[in-house]
């Protein structure tokens, strides 16, 4: 209860007001709340919007009405595009409405067959409501209210005199200027409003050392920022929006791992990137073999001229020879022999890394990382991907993140929490602009659907990225599912979220794990080169590449598919098949995505769309067509769907743009039911 009328279960609300909510720029962001009061009058609600400095919303608070819902009328919902990244607020204010508590009176009262006589006191109270209400509209609509209110007074018939009163002109000024009485202001919510590219993106990760080709006798040479700008073209090429470099710093040499993570480096070997920092330097450091900080720069600005965003790895781990151990041994844990800890999640050891410790000296570390952190972002980095953020602490990322964006919003930061749903949501809260998330592990009909349900549940809070695989990550699924399964995973990652990515490789199937029931890559690039003939590869027809390019021009041409909000599943009567929908809000751009989820068989069944998701009537017929092979169908609610496990995995289907009318009731229109 917030005053004299109700106001409950406000949304979108993260913590009880406590930690903002997420949203985009370009949004559309919807508000429900549920507003009650005593007795049978009528109660209205006003959803009150304010932006930052850069937005339109800013000169003043914007009043927008809210709508009852079409099955409980104390359940209101309302909808807002905020323009502008920054701070938002939003308030719910409730209120008693004594133009509709009349309004629905004398209604009742006229088809009850009651005389001039009978309602001669309600006339005149509508009469006063209206005098009342001109006195507070703007000056274009104060004629009209007043006429309204002559007329209830007239002696004209009973029906004329009441008649402009119930028109649509006069309840479409009355929704602009209302008459408001006891009115009941809500507590302020709080909404970040990132850039668009918060929420829409495709991440595209290679080891620029792996880029150098051949020497004359054939030996691999190390890659640099400058022999590694074709891959830029390739990610460009497939139309994804960041290209994302594991850790470029100086690699220790104390401890390093050789291939295939022994403990046993042969010469030459140029171990795991994630052993950070030597005689060369630490995290504010290039490895020399890739080069300088002019090679690097070339590189971004290599990138920026093929429209792509650099992300680099923030991995806040040490080699044993970076030289904040010799500087700062308080920094990390020591053990009671006098030697630094090094890594351990057992039974894996990384005798090559010594993890941080945040207790010690958080003074002194916090403010060393932020520094990196900024060396970074003025040579044009505004996209890290943080390395194992759940084992450092919640409130150091906090107050990193939070300061970071004191001078520079537009940094994401994008967590790699393959953790408890605790940690994983508790670092978005702490400010994570994006989030990995458990899609990796997901491949069942039930799995993926109780994923999805679950990642639209959470949009307030994180922001999910589907990798359909890691350096670190080949599931069982991809080994073993041939290359239909790679298509499958690229499908549902690219469509199911608008944030997804993937790791260099994946196009050319690579699959052999390095044992048994490992997720591990055999010869993993984390431990050595690797050469790929992409070129080669896509000319035999043996890349997926030219997939991955049509999913990545779908999602751009389909501001469906950029969103995450709307995504709804339909019933399909087969167990490897899976049916879901997106709609877009603001332009009414539809999608219907149909995968198969077995790798080796074709499999059909009938789809049963739910018409009220996408703004039709379940006896609507609709023209559509699939985008990924350009046939056409005529459907209905009902409809026969068969796909095969390689040449096409999926539908991907573009459907009649949603009615304007509809669209943004479609945006909130699965809000629970309030349950008290």
């Amino acid at each position: 209860m917030t005053g004299r009328l109700g106001i409950d279960d406000v949304r979108p609300q993260v913590d009880g007001g406590a930690t903002p909510s997420k949203a985009v720029a370009g949004e559309v962001v919807p508000v429900f709340a549920v507003v009650w009061r005593e007795g049978h009058d009528a109660l209205n609600a006003t959803l009150n919007v304010k932006g930052p400095k850069e937005s339109s919303f800013a000169a003043r608070t914007q009043r927008i009405p809210m709508r009852a819902s079409d099955h409980d009328p104390n359940q209101v919902n309302a909808t807002f595009v905020p323009d502008a990244p920054g701070l938002w607020t939003f308030r719910v204010d409730a209120w008693s409405d004594p133009m509709a508590t009349w309004r629905n009176a004398v209604t009742k009262k006229i088809e009850a067959g009651q005389t001039d006589e009978e309602l001669a006191n309600d006339l005149e109270i509508g009469a006063r409501l209206f005098d009342r209400a001109a006195a507070g509209a703007a000056t274009v609509y104060r004629s009209h209210l007043r006429g309204v209110a002559q007329s209830l007074r007239s002696d004209a018939e009973l029906r004329a005199r009441v008649s402009p009163a119930l028109s649509d002109e006069t309840r479409g000024i009355l929704e602009l200027h209302p008459l408001r009485e006891l009115l009941t202001r809500g507590k302020t919510r709080k909404v970040l409003v990132d850039r668009r590219s918060a929420l829409f993106g495709s991440w595209y990760e290679f080891f620029p050392r792996s880029n150098g080709g051949f020497d004359e006798d054939g030996n691999l040479l190390h890659g640099t920022f400058r022999s590694s700008i074709p891959q830029l073209d390739r990610a460009a090429r497939m139309g994804f929006d960041v290209v994302y470099l594991p850790p470029i710093h100086p690699i220790g040499e104390i401890n390093r791992k050789g291939r295939n993570n022994t403990l046993t480096p042969e010469p030459g070997d140029v171990g795991s990137p994630w052993a950070i920092g030597s005689a060369a330097g630490g995290h504010d450091a290039f490895e020399p073999a890739l080069g300088g900080d002019d090679e690097f720069a070339e590189f971004v600005e290599a990138a920026k001229e093929r429209n792509l965003e650099v992300a680099l790895d923030l991995a806040l781990q040490c080699a044993p020879d970076h030289p904040w151990a010799e500087a700062h041994p308080d920094w990390f844990t020591v053990l009671p022999d006098g030697t630094i800890a090094y890594a351990e999640n057992p039974p894996k050891k990384y005798q090559d890394i010594y993890p941080l410790n945040f207790d010690n000296d958080p003074k002194g570390l916090y403010e060393e990382v932020l520094r990196v952190v900024r060396f970074w972002v003025k040579r044009g980095v505004k996209v890290f991907r943080v390395d194992n953020p759940h084992t450092k602490p919640g409130n150091f990322w906090e107050w990193l993140i939070d300061t970071v964006h004191q001078t520079n919003p537009e940094v994401i930061f994008l967590a790699e929490a393959f953790t408890a749903p605790a940690r994983l949501y508790g670092l978005a809260k702490a400010g994570f602009t994006q989030s990995y998330i458990y899609f990796p592990w997901k491949t069942t009909k039930k799995e993926l659907t109780e994923f999805g349900e679950e990642i639209v549940r959470h949009t307030d809070i994180a922001r999910p990225s589907l990798w359909v695989n890691t350096p670190d990550i080949l599931h069982e699924f991809l080994v073993k599912g041939g290359r239909g399964a790679f298509a499958i995973r690229a499908a549902l990652a690219s469509t199911m979220s608008p944030l997804w990515g993937m790791y260099s490789g994946y196009e050319l199937y690579e699959n052999v794990p390095v044992k048994e029931g490992s997720e591990e890559y055999l010869d993993s690039e984390k431990y050595q080169l690797r050469h790929r003939d992409y070129d080669a590869a896509l000319e035999s027809g043996d890349s997926l590449e030219p997939f991955i390019t049509l999913l990545n021009t779908i999602r751009r041409e389909h501001p469906a598919l950029q969103q995450l909000r709307t995504l709804r599943f339909h019933d399909i009567g087969n167990d490897n098949l899976l049916a879901y929908s997106k709609i877009d809000p603001l332009t009414g751009d539809a999608v219907l995505v149909v995968v198969n989820l077995d790798p080796w068989n074709a499999q059909e069944g009938i789809l049963d769309i739910d018409m009220n998701s996408i703004g039709r009537r379940s006896t609507d017929r609709m023209d559509v067509q699939d985008l990924i092979t350009g046939q056409r169908f005529n459907w209905g609610k009902e409809n026969f769907v068969r796909l095969e496990p390689w040449a096409n995995v999926a539908h991907i289907i573009q459907l009649p743009d949603v009615p304007e009318g509809t669209r943004r009731k479609l945006a909130w229109r699965d809000v629970p039911d309030y349950e008290g």
